[in-house]
């Protein structure tokens, strides 16, 4: 929008301080990544989840474990929900936003919700690596997006009903899967980790963009699972996101997870312990 007041004399020199990076990592416990790739060796495939077009499925993840979300006919972009098996914490992205950035790659983790705030799932390897950040500021794999849901396109299209955008696809896999009422599952939905998609803000405006995404068949994310995990996956509506998603025009792929068993316990690892703050509160 167009400012409604003049800007200051100064205006200049405020923009011009430098920003500073509000959570310096460097004490963040980092995760042994040749430790954990060296525990592939002569893993076996336990699962194998096929995710159709338009919808979601969920799957088990013991901890110590890996999985790998893939790329099998088209571009296809996936929404990724995680929880503890007991569904007592959940994947956390504002914060795994705030300490690896605003998209994620080999090395970075994701994050579980107040109390615990612990690792839940390692990246280990990440077949779009190479993309970085495009001359738009576009990237994959982001912790920005929140997930197409009915809600804000029943508000976008003047009261459109859409029953198979992600939120509605993570709602009923979750449902599925733990004998919930509809309701009950809804509540446990929450932000994604946007796989494969590629999204930035505009310059200029702030305005969260997608792009088409590079992903081709073959392509997979891949991850470490740091506590016994449910994961819940959609094949986004979107298709690519190239142009629209809530959407029954776009042309959609399946995805498929894959779950990977370790011949031997990843050296040196262990279950992450939660947060040792003791909630006072100041009281």
């Amino acid at each position: 929008m167009t400012p409604e007041h003049d800007a200051p004399q100064d205006a200049a020199a405020r923009r011009a301080i430098p920003p500073v990076v509000c959570y310096p990592t460097e004490t963040l416990p980092q995760p042994d990544l040749h430790a954990l790739r060296a525990a592939r060796a002569g893993w076996t495939r336990t699962a194998t989840v096929p995710v159709p077009p338009r919808e979601a499925r969920c799957f088990e993840v013991p901890a110590g474990h890996f999985f790998r979300i893939i790329s099998v006919e088209g571009p296809q972009v996936g929404d990724l929900n995680l929880w503890s098996a007991d569904l007592s914490e959940r994947f956390y992205s504002g914060k795994t936003r705030a300490l690896h950035g605003t998209h994620l790659t080999t090395g970075d983790r994701l994050w579980s919700n107040f109390p615990t705030l612990r690792p839940m799932a390692t990246i280990t390897d990440d077949t779009l690596d190479w993309y970085g950040f495009d001359e738009h500021g576009g990237g994959v794999h982001d912790v920005i997006g929140t997930r197409c849901d009915p809600y804000t396109h029943n508000l976008l299209s003047g009261g459109g009903q859409y029953h198979h955008c992600c939120h509605s696809n993570l709602t009923r896999a979750l449902a599925e899967a733990r004998h919930l009422p509809l309701a009950e599952a809804e509540g446990h939905i929450h932000d994604v980790l946007n796989v494969f998609m590629c999204t930035g803000f505009l310059r200029g405006t702030g305005q969260y963009f997608m792009k088409a995404s590079p992903v081709r068949p073959g392509d997979h994310l891949e991850f470490f699972a740091e506590l016994d995990l449910l994961g819940a996956l959609s094949a986004c509506p979107g298709g690519d996101c190239g142009g629209e998603h809530s959407s029954d025009a776009a042309a959609c792929h399946p995805l498929r997870v894959e779950t990977f068993r370790p011949a031997a316990r990843p050296d040196g690892w262990q279950l992450p312990a939660p947060r040792s703050y003791d909630r006072s509160h100041g009281t």
